[in-house]
């Protein structure tokens, strides 16, 4: 289970397909304290910690399912593709933003960018079969960021995004048009459950 905070921006160094798809990513981890078969979210993908080591930064691989490249933005990953990280939460600690499982629901669009005042408001669109588990003042985790939904509009909703977001994630690289890792809330998942077995 993640948060949804952020606690480093890795980096891809490294692609090969082997089989699975393996990715070495780089980041300020201590490499020590990273236990082989460990999970890591990466930019909102649970994923599971085969190989670390250091040589001039730290760094870890993982192996990703077919499965997993079909069903998030991973297949846009490039050398040099900036990542949000967050290590798995721990018992007794701070949850700063809500229960997140790493298990990305499909991918949503950027549409629009506009700067308000420092910060910048974004409007996504969602997959159609999605769309309904996102409500205004709901959150949702964007590219494994735990973040509060403004307005919805049909498959269309946004967030404003701080400065300090920006800076503390790679929300300061987004673009329009770029694929984003969307992973409803796990609370309107089980609520449109229920209603659906009540009829």
């Amino acid at each position: 289970m993640f948060t949804g905070i952020v606690t480093d921006v890795g980096a891809v160094t490294r692609l090969k397909q082997e089989g699975d798809l393996r990715a070495r990513i780089s980041c300020a981890y201590d490499p020590d304290g990273i236990d082989i078969g460990a999970s890591i979210a990466c930019n909102g993908c649970c994923l599971t910690v085969i190989e670390r080591g250091e040589d001039m930064t730290p760094w870890f691989d993982v192996q990703i399912s077919a499965e997993s490249v079909s069903k998030t933005n991973i297949g846009d990953w490039r050398d040099g593709t900036r990542i949000n990280l967050e290590r798995a939460l721990k018992l007794g600690d701070e949850l700063g933003g809500h229960i997140v499982s790493g298990h990305v629901d499909g991918v949503a669009v950027v549409v629009s960018m506009t700067e308000e005042g420092d910060s910048t408001r974004v409007l996504f669109e969602a997959p159609g079969d999605l769309a309904k588990f996102i409500a205004p003042k709901g959150s949702v985790a964007l590219n494994g960021t735990s973040l509060t939904v403004n307005e919805v509009d049909g498959n269309r909703f946004g967030v404003n995004f701080i400065p300090h977001t920006k800076l503390a994630t790679n929300w300061g690289d987004t673009q329009v048009g770029d694929r984003i890792n969307l992973e409803i809330d796990t609370l309107a998942r089980y609520v449109a459950r229920l209603q659906e077995w009540g009829n």
